[in-house]
C-alpha cells in the first residue's frame, strides 16, 4: 500500500472559506438541502446521532471532493457514507465523544432537577452547587471539544477517498493536523465567524454558514492531502481560475 503523504503548513485559511463560498454559491439549492438534511440528521434524534455523524459527514465531503473537480454530483450522493458505514461510524462516535458526555450530564442534571423539585431547602442548595459543578465543566467540555474536533478534522475524508482503516486514520490526521495547527485554528476562527454572521441574519443565514463551514473543512483536507494520481474517484482536473489560487496548485 502507498504511503499517504501530507503537507505540513499548507492551509490558508482564508482561501478555504471563500473556495467554499464559491463552491456553494454555483449549487445553492443541492447545498443547501444537502447542509439541512445533515444537520437534522446529526443533531435532532439523541445518542443515535452520533451513529450516524460519521456517514454523513462522509457523504458532505464526496459532494464536494467530487465538486470540487467539476464532476457531476446530485444530492443522492449525501448518502455516500453508508457505503463505508462502519469505519465512519467509529470515527463519528469518537468524535462525538464530548457530546455524548455533554448529553449525559445533561440528562443527569435534569433528571436531578426532577427528582429535587420538591425537596427541602438544603437539598436544594445542594443542586444549585451541583448546577453551578455542571455549568463549570460545561466551559471545560467547550475546551476540549474544540482540541478533540480538531485532532479529527481529516478522519472522515481520509476513509471516503482512501479507505484507510481506523488506527492509521487516526495517526493521519494527527500528524497532518500538528503539521497545520497554525492553520486550523485560523480556520476555526474563521468558521466561526462564518456562523455567527449566519445566526445574525435572523438566524436563518446559519443553514448556508454551516455548509461554507462543512465545506472549508473538505478544501483544507485536500491543500493538506493533494488528490492522489489516478485516484478512483476519477475527478476531472478544474480550470486553473476555478478557485483562484487553489485552483493553480497547492
Amino acid at each position: 500500500m502507498t504511503e499517504i503523504q501530507f503537507v505540513r503548513g499548507a492551509i490558508d485559511a482564508s482561501d478555504c472559506v471563500a473556495n467554499a463560498f464559491e463552491l456553494i454559491k454555483r449549487r445553492f439549492g443541492l447545498y443547501l438541502g444537502a447542509g439541512l438534511v445533515t444537520i437534522l440528521v446529526i443533531s435532532c434524534i439523541p445518542f443515535v446521532n452520533f451513529f450516524l455523524l460519521g456517514p454523513m459527514m462522509g457523504g458532505f465531503s464526496y459532494i464536494v471532493l467530487k465538486d470540487m473537480r467539476n464532476e457531476p454530483v446530485d444530492f443522492g450522493m449525501l448518502f455516500k457514507g453508508f457505503e463505508k458505514f462502519v469505519p465512519l461510524m467509529v470515527i463519528g462516535l469518537i468524535q462525538g465523544i464530548p457530546g455524548i458526555i455533554l448529553q449525559v450530564l445533561q440528562y443527569t442534571v435534569d433528571l436531578t432537577s426532577l427528582v429535587a423539585g420538591s425537596g427541602s431547602p438544603a437539598e436544594l442548595g445542594s443542586m444549585s452547587a451541583f448546577t453551578g459543578g455542571i455549568i463549570f465543566l460545561s466551559l471545560g467540555y467547550m475546551i476540549f471539544q474544540i482540541i478533540w474536533s480538531l485532532a479529527l478534522t481529516f478522519a472522515v475524508p481520509l476513509i471516503i477517498e482512501h479507505d484507510t482503516d481506523i488506527g492509521e486514520t487516526i495517526r493521519l490526521s494527527l500528524s497532518a493536523v500538528f503539521g497545520n495547527l497554525g492553520g486550523l485554528i485560523l480556520l476555526a476562527i474563521l468558521n466561526f465567524v462564518v456562523g455567527l454572521l449566519g445566526v445574525l441574519a435572523l438566524c436563518v443565514g446559519i443553514f448556508v454558514a454551516i455548509p461554507i463551514a462543512f465545506a472549508a473543512n473538505v478544501f483544507a483536507y485536500r491543500m493538506v492531502f493533494p488528490a492522489p494520481a489516478g485516484d478512483s474517484m476519477n475527478y476531472a482536473p478544474p480550470s486553473p481560475d476555478t478557485y483562484g489560487d487553489f485552483g493553480r496548485g497547492i
